[in-house]
């Protein structure tokens, strides 16, 4: 071998060595020191379908919005790679050609001098900003070599996309689109884009404030592109025609409150993807702002709306208040998380519940009567009474004293625990302090947590979280909290169409499709809600004023329902009118009308009624009450002065005291039970009259120095031809023995009794005190 062959082999294994330990070392330098940029990126809030609803500034105070690799169209890349680098897809991070060429005309003093950089050389520079020197340059191209080692040729141009900045603080195609155009990317013209191409040349100079320059450049650069082959004549000249309407924009702000909600809970999060449907989300701010200016004239300016749908749980519209950017009226309160007196809301839940407890059924019959609860005296919102209604005509006309009395049956303790298991916060926080008024609107419950629940009468009494983002739903599984049985029932009495609370000269129900829905006003007409629901949507609705100024016309039928009307005639125009199915365990059985029980002998006015198969309750009526008489009807008999013959067995209503009661106010005639026999002597062995009202250690709050008055009522035997009534042994009337007395009570401990006309005596005492 020559010496020559030998020195040609020792230099060919020399650079084979040399190489590999280069590229050895080059991998593992990456591998030990990788290159992983961490880029602060605006805060984006997307629509489920991923269109932009909110945008926030980065924490660095720029407009970097990310674009993703979907929004980045082959006419935006057709474009910028023409003007910026053609050869991106063939170097390896540097382009040696342009290399020298920017070498030679920075030496050879030319005006025009060229940077050389290729488009990874600027992500480099835009990942790290330098002074534009040779040392900085050097250190560019060793970044974007590594770059270019780390990356594919898509995720390099992806980033530059992101970082190319477009004047001020809008830095990223995307921004620029959003903040110049106003559209995303995928959406710009070839001369939109154009246009953005060169903005980042000299954005002090070519931006949109600049129109004229701007557009100078725009068109030079068509044309160029017409020149050079890039997109056919026609295309360009269509280009050229377009008119230049770039301006510097607002960033989107649709629905701002869940935005702002969101952008806190998912803090680490840049781009959060919403279940809004952004339809049904301008829908719904369109009609809460506008129906807030209609009633603003009576002192009411703000109203709140949450679209919930039933099947997915998802949030399809979230309006937390008629106007973000008013401060004067709260704009930037989120009514939908705002903790609010729910008024009657609450009523359809627990009457589920009893349904459940086999308390009752739509058809038991409730007196709607003056009631005492340990001191706790509720009212109807129009102060009258009905006397017996069925809780069907109890719960559609939102009548309270029937739903307190189911509650009392139910008990407090039992109701709070089914309302937390529903995720109401504010109730589970208030537990140990809530009573019966609790059905009536005296807790603290928000228009997310009350529309969730109202959705589980539409999902067949299953709970389900709610979702706001489209991953939310992920690992989260429903429970029930209601029997379908009960569901159905509520929904068949709320969606009935001739009720009390249809809105006053409300003329487009027409169009409505079929809901059913319930109203509520809290006290002092502070709040009105209206809650309605389908198969398909449930939509809660808040009007009032975060002031909690109360108004006089604020009601949840005349003043919140017509709104609610209106975003279902809205977002489900023309819809399916498919409705729930009756379920199966759902029995149709007779019952009595009087009572809502079984009929027993004597009950000839009897009703179909829905009951839940081995659940409700099977007792039998007994709202008759048989009793021997004279046969004129004038005396009546035990069965111890009952005579040998001369006697007839009647049926009288068996009424109770309460009811009497009430009867004897209201002067309304009733069957009475004829006087005992005055004759019988067993009448003189009967025990002293019983106080039905106040019971034994009951505890009144009367409010302020009013003449606040409690019922005094009593049940003397059939001999008793009168009751005389004591208050701390001072007379203070004689009655009959069935009338109710009515006592302004004074302070403290306070001795009642009650005697009879045979002179058989009771006392109770209770305990009087002042708010």
């Amino acid at each position: 071998m020559t010496p020559g062959r030998r020195i040609s082999q020792w230099f060919r294994r020399f650079w084979l060595k040399a190489g590999a330990l280069i590229i050895s070392g080059w991998v593992l330098y990456n591998l030990v020191f990788p290159l992983r940029p961490v880029v602060g990126y605006a805060v984006q809030v997307k629509d489920r379908n991923g269109d932009l609803l909110h945008a926030f500034l980065s924490d660095d105070d720029k407009w970097r919005l990310y674009a993703e690799l979907s929004e980045i169209t082959p006419l935006l890349k057709r474009t910028f790679l023409r003007k910026e680098d053609k050869y991106f897809y063939y170097h390896p991070g540097i382009n040696p050609l342009a290399v020298v060429r920017a070498l030679a005309g920075n030496f050879s003093g030319a005006r025009q001098r060229s940077g050389a950089s290729t488009i990874t050389m600027q992500v480099a520079r835009m990942l790290e900003r330098r002074p534009r020197t040779y040392g900085s340059k050097l250190i560019e191209m060793w970044t974007a070599l590594r770059l270019e080692s780390s990356y594919s040729k898509d995720e390099i141009l992806q980033m530059y996309f992101n970082l190319i900045p477009f004047g001020g603080n809008i830095e990223g195609i995307k921004a620029a689109s959003v903040l110049y155009f106003g559209k995303p990317p995928q959406l710009l013209s070839l001369a939109e884009i154009t246009a953005l191409t060169v903005i980042p040349n000299n954005p002090e100079q070519l931006n949109p404030q600049r129109k004229k320059a701007l557009l100078t450049e725009r068109n030079k650069w068509l044309k160029r592109f017409e020149k050079e082959g890039l997109f056919s004549v026609p295309v360009i000249r269509d280009a050229l025609q377009e008119p230049l309407v770039a301006y510097r924009r607002e960033a989107p702000k649709k629905a701002p409150h869940l935005s702002l909600r969101l952008r806190r809970e998912l803090p680490a999060e840049s781009r959060i993807v919403t279940t809004l449907r952004q339809a049904v989300q301008s829908q719904a701010e369109a009609l809460v702002e506008n129906y807030v200016n209609r009633i603003r004239g009576m002192g009411i300016r703000n109203a709140a709306v949450l679209v919930l749908n039933n099947e997915t749980m998802e949030v399809e519209g979230y309006v937390g208040s008629a106007d973000f950017e008013n401060p004067v009226d709260g704009g930037q309160v989120d009514g939908v998380r705002a903790v609010r007196s729910p008024g009657s809301t609450l009523k359809p839940f627990v009457y589920a519940v009893a349904f459940d407890k086999g308390i009752c059924i739509p058809k038991t019959v409730v007196n709607d009567v003056p009631s005492n609860f340990a001191g706790y005296q509720p009212e109807n919102f129009d102060q009258k009474f009905k006397g017996p209604v069925t809780v069907e005509f109890a719960l559609a006309n939102s009548l309270n004293i029937p739903a307190v009395k189911v509650l009392n049956q139910l008990e407090v303790r039992t109701m709070v625990s089914q309302l937390t298991r529903a995720g109401f916060r504010t109730i589970e926080k208030q537990a140990n302090d809530l009573g019966l008024s609790l059905v009536l609107g005296g807790c603290g419950t928000t228009l997310e947590e009350i529309t969730r629940l109202y959705a589980v009468f539409a999902r067949g009494g299953r709970y389900g979280p709610m979702n706001l983002t489209m991953d939310a739903g992920t690992g989260k599984s429903a429970m029930t909290l209601m029997s379908e049985e009960a569901a159905y029932m509520i929904t068949q009495i709320l969606s009935k169409s001739d009720r009390p609370d249809l809105p006053n000269n409300f003329d487009h129900t027409y169009r409505l499709p079929r809901i059913a829905w319930k109203t509520g006003t809290s006290y002092g007409k502070r709040d009105a809600w209206s809650i309605g629901y389908n198969r398909k949507y449930t939509i809660g609705v808040w009007v009032g004023n975060f002031s909690g100024a109360g108004v006089p016309e604020l009601s949840g039928a005349n003043i919140a329902t017509p709104l609610l009307f209106e975003l279902f005639n809205s977002i489900q125009y023309n819809s399916p009118k498919d409705w729930f199915e009756r379920p199966d365990r759902l029995e149709l059985r007779k019952v009595c009308s009087h009572s809502g029980a079984i009929p027993a002998d004597g009950c000839t006015e009897l009703v179909n009624g829905d009951a839940i198969e081995g659940i409700s309750e099977f007792r039998r009526c007994e709202h008759l009450r048989w009793v021997f008489t004279d046969p004129d009807g004038t005396v009546s008999y035990c069965t111890y002065c009952l005579p040998a013959e001369g006697f007839e067995k009647r049926s009288y209503p068996n009424l109770a005291p309460e009811l009497i009661a009430f009867y004897h106010k209201a002067k309304i005639p009733y069957l009475k039970i004829p006087p005992h026999n005055r004759m019988c002597q067993r009448m003189a062995e009967d025990g002293p009259p019983v106080i039905v009202s106040p019971q034994e250690g009951s505890e009144y709050y009367l409010q302020g120095d009013g003449g606040s008055e409690i019922q005094l009522l009593s049940q003397a035997s059939h001999d008793a031809e009168y009751v005389t009534w004591f208050v701390n042994d001072r007379l203070l009337k004689k009655t009959d023995p069935v009338s109710p007395v009515f006592l302004v009570p004074p302070l403290g401990t306070v001795k009642i009794s009650c005697v009879d006309s045979k002179g058989r005596n009771t006392d109770v005492v209770v305990f009087v005190k002042r708010f």
